[in-house]
């Protein structure tokens, strides 16, 4: 008998609840359950065992960012796989859903082919991340697996989307990771045109690891994590 991903749909528009849920149980390994509020979702999270959580963005009384925020905040839920589902497109709103915790944002209106494929990615990257090795060289040091950064003895603190781009960059030092690579894996895009979300990160995390010592840019391919020059 297989295991049952348990799938927490926080939605307060019956008929889209109904219809995710209804389309996640028909596969075979889904078991999806649904809350209408922040407060019930997070009682939900906090109580049960999810693998996922699907988070609309426009709530009643509490927005999906709070709750992003406070399933990120939660020791027991802040390593569970949100994706964040809204109507509003613009590329801000999405750079924001990321840095208060989404793994994923998807647009309304949606079809239900895309929103399970999504589903299925965020899963797999989640059932195949694997114990590392803490990276230190004496200046930066990182716990991946407690997610804690220190540059220079400091606490930094990242977004969950910084500290999957800088794992992403580490893991792959020395090698140029263009920014189509880096939406894919880190952001799980299938598509281009937000090269800037790329960009942005990037400059965070300089800014938060002294200036350009880690992460080299490299004209008209992408990014490069450089290791030597970080000792």
């Amino acid at each position: 008998m297989l295991n049952k991903y348990r799938i927490l749909i926080v939605e307060d528009d019956e008929d889209i609840a109904d219809n995710i849920k209804y389309n996640l149980d028909k596969i075979e390994n889904y078991e999806a359950v649904i809350a209408t509020s922040g407060e019930q979702s997070l009682e939900l999270a906090e109580e049960e065992n999810f693998a996922l959580i699907i988070l609309d963005l426009n709530l009643p009384g509490m927005t999906g960012y709070e709750i992003c925020r406070r399933l990120r905040k939660n020791e027991r839920t802040a390593r569970i796989p949100i994706l964040m589902l809204s109507a509003r497109t613009s590329e801000d709103d999405k750079v924001q859903g990321f840095d208060y915790g989404a793994d994923d944002y998807v647009t309304k209106p949606f079809s239900m082919r895309e929103l399970k494929a999504r589903v299925s990615a965020l899963l797999k990257r989640s059932s195949d991340s694997i114990t590392s090795k803490p990276f230190n060289d004496g200046r930066l040091f990182i716990d991946f697996d407690q997610m804690k950064v220190k540059f220079e003895s400091k606490p930094v603190t990242l977004t969950r989307k910084e500290f999957q781009l800088l794992r992403l960059l580490i893991e792959n030092r020395g090698r140029i990771l263009t920014r189509e690579t880096l939406l894919e894996r880190v952001w799980g895009l299938n598509y281009l045109g937000e090269s800037r979300t790329i960009d942005v990160h990037v400059s965070r995390l300089r800014q938060k690891l002294g200036g350009d010592t880690y992460i080299e840019t490299v004209v008209g391919l992408g990014y490069r994590f450089k290791e030597e020059e970080g000792k």
